[in-house]
């Protein structure tokens, strides 16, 4: 495969283009290096793999049209993974405008490119968060997703609307990954784990949401790099039972899909908190606080549709990935 893969210097971006590379596949890495968060750390991520041959940077943004159509006629890719966004719930708060610009504009961008270059299939992040108000437990696929209650969320439904009409109109075959609160190793910055792992170090206070009873699928990053290469393997189809009088939202009479990638078991933060400090083997001083705007409350995936199609169900425990984080963390911080 020829594989473009945006936001390759991002945390899920760059564990990802490591795999296609170690696999033999080419891989061109789309990624505009912003400051969101530390542009060290993005080119501490790039630096494990970008001297492979087969490897290839295009620093631009999603924004740029013209740039990015020239490098889709150019490259002629035959697979295309889009994880570039801007990311984060509360930030979509605070900067609406650049969520429009990245995640909406920046996704019609690549959707145009897959179009007119003759890509098999384009798997794009969406997100857990836009199951919004439902309640329903565990969140399925199959459930409507109507009722977003951030501008971040609002953005990743968008795509998966938009997605599906370029599957319906055009042929061209789209999966969307939802993905369920990932951590790991090279993870974000701006994410509880990284935040909390920080604070607790420094003897600094950390910030727990809803009084720490906020619950959580957390999803190692390890199980969603294998989530992907299983679902970029596995182009969408369009599925022949479907209904138009009574409408599957997870699948289509078009080649489109979507799929939860989640551990499939949820925890508490207070509990994840406590695995945090046994691994640092050092108590966290807790500031409890309400739930912040656009959160939800759970998140929690069923997994049966990924399991079913390829043979995969995420299932690191916190244990086993909150060490490997922390391991990682003291690594790369020198502790």
């Amino acid at each position: 495969m020829k594989i473009l893969v945006t936001g390759a210097a991002g945390f899920i971006g760059s564990h990802l283009s490591m795999r296609f590379l170690a696999e033999g596949h080419t891989v061109v890495g789309l990624d505009n290096l912003n400051d969101y968060y530390s542009v060290q750390l993005k080119k501490d991520r790039l630096a494990r793999f970008q001297d492979n041959p087969n490897f290839t940077l295009a620093q631009m943004d999603l924004e740029d049209e013209q740039g990015v159509a020239e490098l889709f006629k150019r490259e002629k890719f035959t697979h295309v993974i889009n994880l570039a966004a801007q990311a984060g719930v509360r930030y979509s708060i605070e900067n609406p405008k650049s969520y429009i610009n990245s995640n909406t504009v920046g996704f019609l961008h690549i959707l145009e490119g897959c179009r007119h270059n003759g890509v098999e299939h384009l798997v794009f992040a969406s997100s857990s968060s836009v199951y919004g108000l439902n309640t329903t437990m565990p969140f399925s696929v199959h459930d409507n997703v109507d009722h977003p209650i951030s501008l971040y969320a609002a953005t990743k439904k968008s795509n998966e609307l938009m997605a599906h009409t370029y599957a319906y109109l055009y042929g061209l075959p789209c999966t969307g990954l939802r993905f369920f609160t990932v951590y790991g190793p090279w993870g974000r910055p701006d994410m509880a784990l990284f935040l909390f792992t920080k604070a607790i170090l420094e003897g600094k206070p950390i910030n727990v949401f809803n009084h720490g009873k906020m619950r959580r699928d957390f999803t190692y990053i390890d199980d969603i790099v294998e989530g992907v290469v299983r679902v970029t393997k596995h182009t969408a189809a369009p599925n022949p039972e479907w209904n138009g009088a009574n409408p599957d939202p997870g699948t289509s009479c078009a080649p489109y899909k979507i799929y939860n990638i989640g551990n499939n078991n949820v925890v508490e933060l207070g509990r994840y908190i406590e695995v945090l400090e046994e691994c640092l083997g050092k108590k966290a001083v807790k500031n409890y606080m309400d739930m912040q705007p656009g959160d939800v409350p759970a998140t929690f995936a069923n997994v049966d549709d990924l399991i079913k199609d390829v043979d995969f169900r995420p299932n690191t425990p916190i244990e086993e990935g909150i060490a490997k984080f922390v391991e990682w963390y003291k690594e790369y911080h020198n502790i």
